[in-house]
């Protein structure tokens, strides 16, 4: 099995402090993420690194610039103490027949949404993706994304740490085998507590982050 998951989009770095998880990802990696946009009325905001090729990391936090959302911000990250990698979206050549495919073959990703936000110069990118019920976010099961005509986060010139592999360790490996099967995707599992980590090349050599 490779490394890095069959169709891979993103990673998602969630943390209650955007600006000290993205100082401290510069200071660990030698790279320093760049602004993504503020995803509006969510509360939160993001900052990207390429990982190669059409693969990112997204690191994901509350916005200060925002209002309170009414809800709770995306991913859980007002629960949060500190940062983690929480889940990964996949980005299938065709959204709406892989989520067919999925509940064929016994997962239910659940429906695609519209969503969207506003980059630094101003651009709105607009996708659709899964965010069913318990299916999202859950950890080393991936929801599924589509970018449709926006251009795509990697396509603005990201700076790049070469993603390296991203593995997790679950309670029960073979239930989640099986849902990544029907996602058409894969990761390296081990069993033990719930937990998703990836491993990224830089100047400073790899880096791993939980």
């Amino acid at each position: 099995m490779s490394a890095v998951p069959p169709l891979l989009d993103h990673l998602v770095l969630a943390t209650p402090d955007l600006a000290a998880t993205v100082a401290d990802f510069a200071r660990r990696t030698g790279v320093t993420p760049v602004p993504g946009g503020a995803h509006p009325g969510l509360g939160t905001r993001n900052h990207l690194v390429g990982l190669g090729g059409r693969s990112y990391l997204e690191i994901l936090g509350p916005d200060p610039e925002q209002p309170g959302p009414d809800g709770p911000r995306p991913f859980g990250v007002d629960g949060l103490t500190g940062p983690r990698t929480l889940t990964w979206a996949i980005s299938p050549p065709d959204l709406d027949a892989a989520i067919t495919t999925a509940r064929e073959r016994g997962y239910d990703p659940g429906p695609a949404h519209p969503m969207s936000r506003r980059t630094p110069d101003g651009t709105v990118l607009r996708w659709r993706l899964t965010d069913g019920g318990p299916a999202h976010p859950s950890g080393p099961v991936p929801f599924l994304i589509d970018w449709g005509e926006s251009r795509h986060p990697t396509a603005s010139g990201l700076p790049v740490t070469p993603l390296l592999a991203v593995s997790a360790t679950v309670p029960d490996p073979e239930e989640v085998r099986g849902r990544l099967a029907a996602l058409g995707t894969a990761l390296a599992l081990t069993a033990g507590p719930l937990a998703l980590s990836f491993t990224v090349d830089t100047p400073n050599g790899p880096v791993t982050f939980g």
